[in-house]
């Protein structure tokens, strides 16, 4: 049994509970650590709304020892977790323009794309990834559900706005025909019901199509504590063992493999039909390298006592500038820095306010579940806070010279993965 046989009623609200593994059906889950109950990471109400009622949900990671997969304990109704109003826009991230014109140019050679190709990119927010594919000369089609899209197609770039699904992508191959290049970039692991959704895959793409996607990757998860990743967009936390086995119960197979920097340690996975391509070296050198069964199961154990060392550890930093009046704000507020500050319980008595660029959605909204204000980042160099804590800490080489550079004189923190003054 998996979660596709679990009826939902679209947009009731509803959550499903993990019972059984959301690849193999095994029922014999492991709970590995929880990190108690958080909100929706992209929920977030105007500042100076009447604070109401808002969902929150347990966010409990578990163990699969059939097919390795570490899966999120709970399914939250996508239409919760990927509300229309979606304040996150890729493009606004250098680290991610950079990865997908990267990607570009790297699947471009090895793939020796031609220009009448299709290419389509799933889950495609703003464009960005693939505004790189339409300047390159090919044909493209993004699918977003959310109102990101409308940004998107205001920019040229050609965006169904819809939550893909097998009918989707019929729909899709009727009128463009069949895709050379499929791409999902930190959408893989986020969509409920996945064995459809491969299924959908499928149908668009060509006999000689390569499907790319780009996930957090479990390993870099663990070796670098970002328990911050783990809330409920993520359903599923890939190694490359896992994944492989989920796309090889569909006939892709994976051909290449290869770590990526993106939010702090990400995988690149290249998949065709099995047999229509070579398979490389990467794909067994990282497959022989991740641990497995008990090995695993120490290393997650591993994990969960790190976590908690490093929360109070946070805390103590905290403590310090707070016992001598010092005022404390938050730099960038990705999704990833609601778990941090639930889970570690960085309230507005804590934290005055968290500093984003100019022109992000976020600004004047509250984060998730607190009462902390996003403002614009401008404001940090007016006041100069005594101390700024780097939400955004798997990009803080590139972020704290900036801040200097502009002015800040205060103490920055990252509080991951061990906390430590700048």
């Amino acid at each position: 049994m998996t979660l596709s046989k679990v009826a939902r009623a679209a947009g009731s609200g509803a959550s499903v509970p993990v019972e059984y593994c959301q690849v193999c059906g095994n029922g014999q889950l492991e709970t590995m650590l929880s990190l108690g109950y958080m909100p929706p990471v992209n929920q977030m109400v105007p500042v100076g709304q009447v604070p109401r009622q808002q969902p929150w949900f347990p966010t409990t990671l578990l163990y699969c020892g059939k097919c390795e997969l570490v899966q999120l304990g709970l399914a939250v109704d996508p239409v919760i977790i990927f509300p229309p109003e979606y304040p996150y826009t890729s493009g606004m991230t250098k680290v991610l323009r950079d990865n997908f014109a990267e990607l570009y140019a790297e699947s471009s050679k090895m793939l020796g794309l031609c220009k009448d190709d299709l290419v389509i990119d799933i889950g495609s927010n703003d464009g960005t990834l693939i505004s790189n594919y339409q300047k390159g000369g090919h044909r493209i089609l993004g699918i977003e559900p959310t109102d990101v899209s409308k940004i998107a197609n205001e920019r040229g770039i050609p965006t169904l706005q819809r939550y893909f699904s097998k009918d989707v992508a019929r729909e899709v191959k009727a009128k463009h025909g069949p895709a050379k290049v499929i791409t999902a970039a930190n959408c893989f692991a986020h969509i409920e019901d996945i064995h459809p959704i491969v299924d959908g895959i499928l149908e668009m793409l060509a006999p000689d199509g390569v499907f790319i996607s780009e996930s957090h990757y479990l390993i870099g998860l663990l070796d670098r504590l970002q328990y911050d990743t783990i809330y409920h967009e993520h359903l599923r936390y890939y190694s490359i063992g896992s994944l492989a086995h989920l796309l090889s119960m569909h006939g892709l197979e994976v051909f290449h493999a290869r770590p990526i920097p993106t939010h702090g340690g990400s995988i690149r996975v290249y998949a065709a039909r099995k047999g229509t391509r070579p398979v490389q070296a990467s794909v067994k050198q990282m497959i022989d390298a991740e641990p497995r069964g008990d090995a695993m199961r120490k290393r997650l154990a591993t994990f969960r006592n790190d976590v908690m060392l490093s929360k109070l550890r946070l805390l103590a930093l905290v403590r310090d500038v707070k016992e001598k009046g010092g005022r404390i704000v938050g730099i960038s507020a990705p999704s990833r820095a609601s778990t941090l500050v639930n889970y570690v319980g960085l309230d507005e008595s804590i934290i005055d306010y968290v500093c984003e660029i100019d022109g992000s959605l976020k600004i004047g909204k509250c984060m998730p579940g607190m009462l902390v204000p996003v403002v614009e980042e401008s404001r940090l160099f007016k006041d100069q806070p005594e101390c700024a804590i780097i939400f955004s800490w798997h990009i803080a080489d590139e972020l704290a010279p900036k801040l200097r550079a502009k002015g800040y004189k205060g103490m920055l923190i990252t509080p991951l993965p061990v906390p430590r003054v700048l």
